[in-house]
């Protein structure tokens, strides 16, 4: 029976054996520097790998070591101050020399905290565990499956129709290279004898007479072989594929409007970058439709929504619509889970925030999974929040929350999209 014995070097005091091992021995204490080490980034580096330094006591593990008092024999190196059988006195309690618990010694000397990086998949990962769409359902209609008819390379039957000529020549090619190659290299060299011979026919009539007898053999061998068999002939196969019945779209609602300045464009920036890379790594074939709005709204997309300049007046109920139109002609709700997040620092006409509270209650809200409105605004509620307050107490479908800094950011993006509970 074969023993494995592992030598590689592991920190002082540390039994952690591998990287996956410790990252789920430590998963809260990495969790909490993940949150705070989020709240330091900038926009463009929010997905990157992470530096996470853990407190030393958080890592320290327990160890077996002498108790103090009783009585014990020990072997000390020689030195010039005592003799055997003299009693050396015990230092007085809490003089030790070591290094205390987040100190130095004496000497100057201490331990840091604990600092190890993160790729970047492991800090997506503990980024948005345990987060989810609210509300995702299989759009689909009972017992009823629908499949689209896909190209799945090629088969040795079929129907006739279906035959494709240009992979059945092809093999008719190679069968006819390999069958035929050998014959082909003897009768070019018959042909190349029976020239050298006829040179002098006279002396070597006999010998040319049974030359020309072999290559008329070997040509009839060549003929012999098929230009196509039904060896060669490759049908185009087909197979029926399942469409998917979840799918999903998130609606991205963006105020860009003047009073929204550039700190609070980037913090809702930083929410919209949170909330597309957890859409992409947690599921498959979301789509996502990007609209900013002033006193216009106009769909853009990733680059122009994160990075364009134009600014202007507030009419937040633009968006609404534009939101409500791309709908009717795009996503039925009858086969696409419809999500929304809008983000906005609440200055709004007075008279457009009922517009916008009719808008959702009447004809967004309905065929909606999950709306999520994040204000973004140190200064006192305006009326758009009041009237979103309205609906949130209506809709269990609705959520607003409000971001103050950027240390916000992330403990509201968990509220809104954590597991629900079933």
């Amino acid at each position: 029976m074969a023993n494995f014995i592992d030598r590689r070097l592991n920190a002082k005091n540390k039994s952690t054996v591998n990287r996956r091992r410790f990252l789920r021995r430590y998963n809260q204490q990495i969790k909490e520097a993940v949150s705070d080490a989020i709240n330091k980034r900038s926009v463009t580096d929010i997905d990157s790998g992470e530096s996470v330094s853990i407190p030393k006591r958080d890592v320290s593990e327990p160890f077996f070591h002498q108790g103090k008092g009783g009585e014990r024999d020990m072997v000390h190196p020689g030195n010039d101050q005592f003799k055997p059988g003299d009693q050396i006195q015990r230092p007085p309690s809490g003089q030790g020399g070591g290094a205390g618990e987040g100190q130095a010694s004496k000497d100057g000397e201490g331990e840091d905290d604990f600092v190890f990086q993160i790729s970047k998949d492991e800090y997506l990962d503990i980024l948005f565990e345990d987060l989810e769409l609210p509300n995702l359902k299989k759009n689909q209609l009972a017992k009823v499956t629908e499949y689209k008819t896909v190209r799945a390379g090629f088969k040795a039957d079929g129907n006739p129709s279906s035959i494709d000529i240009v992979r059945s020549l092809k093999n008719s090619l190679a069968r006819r290279t390999a069958m035929a190659g050998k014959h082909k290299k003897q009768l070019k060299a018959a042909q190349a004898e029976l020239e050298r011979l006829l040179a002098d026919p006279d002396e070597n009539q006999a010998d040319i007479k049974i030359l020309e007898q072999e290559i008329e053999e070997i040509k009839a061998r060549i003929k012999k072989v098929p230009f196509i068999d039904e060896f060669d002939l490759r049908y185009k196969n087909y197979e029926q594929q399942p469409v998917p019945t979840s799918k999903a779209v998130m609606f991205c609602l963006m105020d860009v409007s003047g009073s929204m300045d550039q700190a609070t464009k980037d913090m809702a920036k930083r929410f919209y970058i949170l909330l597309y890379l957890f859409l992409t790594r947690t599921y498959k074939n979301v789509e996502v439709v990007y609209i900013r709005h002033h006193t216009q709204a106009k769909e853009v997309d990733e680059q122009e929504f994160f990075y364009s300049q134009e600014t202007g007046g507030t009419i937040v109920s633009s968006a609404l619509k534009l939101m409500e139109e791309i709908v009717a002609d795009r996503y039925s709700p009858h086969e696409w889970n419809i999500y929304a997040a809008q983000a906005s620092d609440g200055d709004n006409w007075a008279d457009d925030s009922p517009l916008c509270r009719e808008l959702l209650n009447n004809k967004i809200i309905p065929f909606v999974r999950y709306y999520a409105y994040i204000e973004i605004t140190a200064r006192n509620h305006q009326s758009l929040w009041r009237e979103y307050e309205q609906l949130a107490a209506e809709h269990e479908n609705f959520a607003i929350q409000h971001i103050r800094e950027v240390s916000d950011i992330y403990p509201v993006f968990r509220e809104l999209f954590k597991k629900q509970v079933k």
